[in-house]
């Protein structure tokens, strides 16, 4: 550890209130290398005979412990001492459901996840008193950002090395190949190497190969005479017409039928079409700039694409990185989508932000729906988020993430771990023993970890246990 590092929390003084002594001693242990003075509490009582002598700057609640007259003890030190930062600190399953009341939501400063990353933590609790970060700052946005702003937000540097090349790319005129999986963005990408480029007054046509039945799509990119086929009541221009002095769009171009890229080849090379039904030449003047999720490699070796079609659109190639390999763009895509939402919503101004452990759990995530899904996940937090909320916590952003996800992630606790069958017509008093056992059974009788999982304070298991 750095000597900055060391004395990053110097002067701060901490509470810690937590009844597992083991837990408290670590804690105090890791805190106190950063420069902080700790106290320790086992009970609210001590924490509040502690805050009755101490100018306290800093307190950590275990959930295990944060009964009534725990919190109405840090309610009213707060009431008195409002720059105090509050923190519970819980097991991962705590952001599935509703902790604690309202009064206590509007003064808590972030919901932490056990056990304590210290780093993170002290570097969280010295931002909030004006200490510069430990880490190097990604606050600097690249002019390669600034310039492709209108079109995409992002600050990564996978991100920066994908598109580093593209304003040569829009100002050129070749045929472009955007690779990437779903929800990367790629049609935003190709938005902007149009609108960057000197065909930008003309038009920007999109198809996609894909959702296009393989019987029309010929007759969707090239058009059509009156009388072609059965259906065709009027001669129809097609994308490629449509596209003239523009830039043509190709989406998941890996999914043309192998026929029809003998056709399309045909056209890059001629640049002129035939209408369906009919044997006159129309000259187009398109820029063509397709995209695919495949591996348009593999598909050559497999026989799935044609090679000579492949080498003509890849001329120039642009991959884009999935979202879980650049997470420092999540935050601010992710502040993005919750802001357009609360705008198309009507939501007055000021808009609530992210928590710092919202953050972090954002971009623990694998985002396999990429872009696409975190613009969903965004959307679905801003319609439902209460209207008195300020800040928004993990368990705002929990019930939206897919629950298969958050098992594969070890995103819960208790949801992951075997479960226990109660049979119709067992009490409740039955059901609460059979519950408790089950969580003495995963912790390894362990109470104070039984009492996490169960959400209740080690007090209230002990007694539970007792009248059993």
């Amino acid at each position: 550890m750095t000597e900055n590092k060391q004395l990053y929390l110097n002067g701060l003084n901490m509470l810690i209130i937590e009844e597992d002594a083991s837990s408290l001693n670590q804690m105090k242990g890791d805190l106190e290398k950063f420069g902080a003075q700790v106290y320790m509490a086992q009970s609210a009582k001590e924490a509040s005979d502690i805050l009755l002598q101490e100018h306290i700057h800093v307190i950590i609640v275990a959930l295990a412990v944060a009964d009534e007259p725990c919190l109405d003890i840090i309610k009213n030190f707060k009431t008195k001492h409002p720059d105090t930062l509050f923190y519970l600190l819980a097991d991962q399953n705590y952001c599935l459901v509703e902790p604690v009341e309202e009064s206590v939501r509007q003064i808590l400063d972030d919901c932490l996840q056990s056990p304590l990353d210290i780093e993170r933590f002290a570097s969280i609790v010295g931002a909030s008193f004006g200490r510069p970060p430990m880490s190097k700052s990604l606050s600097v946005i690249e002019p390669l950002s600034t310039k492709t702003k209108p079109y995409f937000i992002f600050r990564s540097y996978p991100m920066r090395l994908a598109l580093s090349h593209l304003p040569q790319i829009a100002s050129s005129d070749q045929t472009v190949l955007i690779s990437g999986e779903t929800g990367t963005g790629k049609e935003l990408v190709a938005r902007a190497i149009h609108m960057l480029s000197p065909r930008a007054n003309g038009p920007f046509v999109p198809i996609n190969c894909g959702a296009v039945p393989e019987s029309l799509i010929e007759s969707e990119l090239f058009g059509h005479e009156k009388g072609a086929f059965t259906g065709a009541f009027k001669s129809r221009k097609g994308k490629f017409e449509a596209a003239h002095n523009g830039t043509l769009f190709l989406d998941e171009i890996g999914d043309m039928p192998l026929v029809l890229q003998t056709r399309l080849l045909r056209v890059l090379e001629d640049k002129e079409i035939y209408r369906i039904g009919s044997d006159k030449k129309i000259p187009v003047n398109v820029r063509v700039v397709a995209a695919t999720h495949m591996d348009l490699e593999n598909a050559v070796r497999n026989n799935l694409f044609r090679q000579d079609l492949f080498y003509r659109l890849n001329v120039l190639r642009i991959h884009l990185p999935p979202l879980r390999e650049r997470i420092d763009d999540i935050p601010i895509l992710a502040l993005h989508f919750l802001e357009r939402a609360f705008d198309e919503m009507g939501r007055p101004k000021p808009y609530p932000g992210f928590s710092p452990e919202t953050v972090y759990l954002l971009q623990q995530y694998p985002w396999e729906g990429n872009v696409r899904e975190l613009r969903n996940v965004m959307t679905r937090v801003a319609t439902l988020l209460p209207s008195n909320i300020k800040q928004v916590f993990p368990l705002h952003i929990m019930p939206h993430i897919r629950e298969s996800r958050r098992k594969d992630r070890g995103l819960t606790a208790l949801q992951t771990s075997p479960g226990i069958f109660i049979h119709q017509g067992t009490t409740l008093g039955k059901a609460e023993e059979l519950m408790i056992q089950e969580a003495l059974k995963q912790s390894g009788d362990n109470r104070t970890r039984a009492a996490k999982l169960l959400g209740i304070s080690l007090r209230t298991l002990r007694r539970k246990l007792n009248k059993n």
